[in-house]
């Protein structure tokens, strides 16, 4: 059966965007692309919200056209357009490039996509992370801690309202540490 994987950048001190949404903070460079794309190739599809979709959507469905774009650049572009995506908006109209648009997050539905045939779901968008484990619907993390700290943002992981750490408490544990030459680290767990 695919897993639900969450795969986020955030900064040292927990944020996945700067005011403004900003992510210029971001340390991407070409081996941690290189791996992006190997993750992505690997992927069954992907699960955004529609912030990450159409900060995405805005750059990589022409960026390979670019004749002076990065060539590791340029093969996320067309992983990108080809894979199927699943953008949960209540907005969102209409999605282009292979892309789906849900309403809710409905665990059934969700099941569903896991039992079908193909590799694991990439999940992205703090506040569709979030509807996710309140469902208990995330099976895997990858975190990937940039070595910065940005001070104020969103966080990637939103606080909650219930006083009982028996409703909030998650363990998990620990499959995977890597350490990239720009200091970025992937922290891996699984449920």
């Amino acid at each position: 059966m695919r897993k639900i994987v969450l795969w986020m950048s955030v900064s040292l001190d927990g944020y996945i965007e700067g005011r403004d949404r900003d992510i210029s903070w971001h340390r991407v460079d070409d081996e941690l692309l290189r791996h992006f794309n190997e993750l992505t190739a690997e992927m069954g599809g992907m699960l955004n919200g529609r912030v990450v979709y159409e900060l995405m959507a805005a750059y990589w469905p022409t960026a390979d056209s670019d004749p002076d774009i990065n060539p590791i650049m340029a093969e996320f572009a067309g992983l990108w357009r080809e894979i199927p995506k699943v953008v949960y908006s209540r907005t969102l109209e209409h999605a282009d490039w292979n892309t789906t648009v849900v309403r809710e997050v409905v665990p059934e539905e969700v099941q569903a996509l896991k039992e079908q045939p193909g590799g694991d779901l990439s999940l992205g968008g703090a506040d569709l992370a979030a509807a996710f484990l309140r469902h208990d619907l995330i099976d895997e993390f990858r975190v990937y801690v940039h070595p910065v700290l940005i001070g104020t943002g969103k966080p990637l992981f939103p606080q909650t309202d219930s006083a009982d750490p028996a409703d909030t408490l998650k363990a998990l544990r620990l499959i995977e540490t890597r350490t990239f030459g720009n200091g970025v680290v992937l922290l891996r767990y699984e449920r």
